[in-house]
């Protein structure tokens, strides 16, 4: 790691972000446009909620952290190695009486089956499913020092796969941690698009057997590799939409009408990145446009939140707001074990 990536807190930044994000998001989740505005006030001056509470985004983000964390103090990241203590994890969040933030159906069933001693984990993934809680609460992989491309690629797909199995899930999974991971290393936002476009070909027929096992053979596609290719297929036909938003939406303009609105994994990528790259200069005006939105607002916005705190560091975030979030000390903690 670099020493800008320490020096600026990357990781601090970012939880911190991903966690603001879905605070501001959580209220405005299942509501219209104009009904936010009537509700809020204009989107540029959207206040943090009293109290600052989080959804189930920022409880699983903080449930996959420590799970890594306990993996990498045993040893060298391997899938065996994170699979137990990611499960329980997932299984400790599904049983807490704070699950209450409307979480996901998919992570929902999945845990409950997750929960029963001996079943393999490929049993109660939902194979069919790529909704975005797969890769809302993944940006602990891209923070994470001392991985290699493999190890950062197999996590990131593994803990999308404990609930989310569909190939889509897990493609977008893996390219959320690599843009944190590349935002956190000071990647250029003007290139970030055609970076994760590059990656995604070159991933696009690579199936982690390692890490995911036999998940493919629940898909009925012929090969592993098809499998995967199609969930990378549908990244990079996102990412292609990204880019030309890019360049020609209106920041005035619902962000959700370019990209999609975020209920699945790929839009959730996708409209999360274009709120951070039509404000890299302005987190928190990021994190507002996110979170005044059509579509899973909290989930696009706690995306946002990742990406614009990793590019920015911890000093992207007013210090009256960081300190009200909600498990502030579980964030700091994480960030600054991350961060040392």
């Amino acid at each position: 790691m670099s020493d800008w990536t320490v020096h600026k807190r990357a990781a601090s930044g970012s939880l911190t972000g991903l966690a603001l994000g879905d605070a501001l998001g959580f209220p405005t989740e299942f509501d219209d446009v104009p009904s936010i505005l009537a509700e809020f006030g204009p989107w540029r001056e959207m206040a943090l909620p009293q109290p600052a509470v989080v959804s189930d985004d920022t409880q699983m983000t903080l449930a996959l952290g420590r799970a890594l964390r306990t993996a990498m103090d045993r040893g060298v990241l391997a899938p065996k190695r994170l699979e137990r203590p990611l499960r329980e994890e997932f299984v400790g969040w599904y049983q807490s009486p704070e699950n209450n933030r409307a979480p996901g159906n998919t992570c929902l069933r999945a845990c409950s089956l997750l929960k029963e001693e001996g079943r393999p984990w490929q049993d109660a993934s939902q194979i069919d499913s790529k909704g975005c809680g797969a890769n809302m609460r993944v940006a602990p992989v891209g923070l994470a020092p001392g991985l290699s491309d493999d190890q950062r690629a197999g996590a990131a797909q593994l803990q999308a796969a404990l609930t989310h199995g569909h190939p889509t899930a897990l493609a977008a999974s893996d390219l959320t941690a690599h843009a944190v991971r590349l935002l956190a290393q000071g990647a250029e936002p003007t290139g970030l698009v055609g970076l994760l476009r590059s990656y995604a070909h070159d991933n696009r027929a690579r199936y982690h057997q390692a890490w995911l096992g036999d998940l493919w053979t629940r898909a009925g596609d012929p090969s592993p590799e098809s499998f995967i290719a199609r969930g990378w297929d549908e990244c990079l036909e996102i990412l292609v939409r990204l880019q030309d938003a890019v360049r020609t939406v209106s920041p005035e303009t619902d962000p959700c009408l370019a990209t999609g609105a975020g209920w699945i994994a790929e839009e959730a990528l996708a409209t999360g990145l274009l709120c951070f790259l039509l404000f890299v200069d302005e987190p928190v005006t990021a994190i507002r446009r996110a979170a005044c939105t059509s579509g899973d607002s909290d989930s696009i916005a706690c995306l946002t939140g990742a990406f614009a705190g990793a590019y920015r560091g911890a000093e992207a975030w007013p210090t009256e707001w960081a300190d009200r979030i909600e498990y502030r000390s579980d964030l700091t903690t994480l960030g600054a074990l991350w961060d040392a």
